[in-house]
């Protein structure tokens, strides 16, 4: 009887288990306005993604991360840099850190998975922005 009651607690609490744990995020992603690819994997215990393919570069220029705050960094490329940093799930959402190399601020972030669609969600203080990225192919 002991037993019975157990298993039924466990299945009982399954279905909400796993509706907060969030939706698998590794892979490729196409950033908004299509302008390049992120990939998303792990590293170390966490998941970061990093600019692997720039599709629209910006023009008049070499793109290079020019408006890092730290001046010795101006120069780095922007195709293999960082962008995102230490997510890891919380609820229902990835949380950790995203880097924009066009204002050279770096932000909190949560991303969330809805099929091959991806929304990340930046925060500074109150304000929030927020973009869709879709599933590369």
């Amino acid at each position: 009887m002991i037993r019975r009651l157990g298993a039924a607690i466990v299945l009982a609490c399954s279905p909400a288990l796993a509706a907060a744990a969030p939706a698998p995020i590794v892979g490729r992603w196409l950033t908004a306005e299509g302008k390049a690819i992120v990939e998303i994997e792990p590293c170390g215990s966490a998941l970061c993604g990093r600019i692997t393919r720039i599709l629209k570069p910006r023009p008049g220029g070499p793109a290079v991360d020019a408006n890092n705050p730290d001046k010795t960094l101006r120069t780095r490329p922007i195709q293999g840099l960082a962008i995102l940093t230490g997510f890891a799930p919380s609820g229902g959402r990835w949380k950790g850190r995203i880097y924009d190399p066009e204002s050279g601020n770096t932000y909190r972030s949560e991303l969330i998975r809805s099929g091959s669609t991806l929304k990340v969600k930046g925060c500074w203080t109150l304000i929030c922005r927020t973009q869709q990225w879709s599933l590369a192919r």
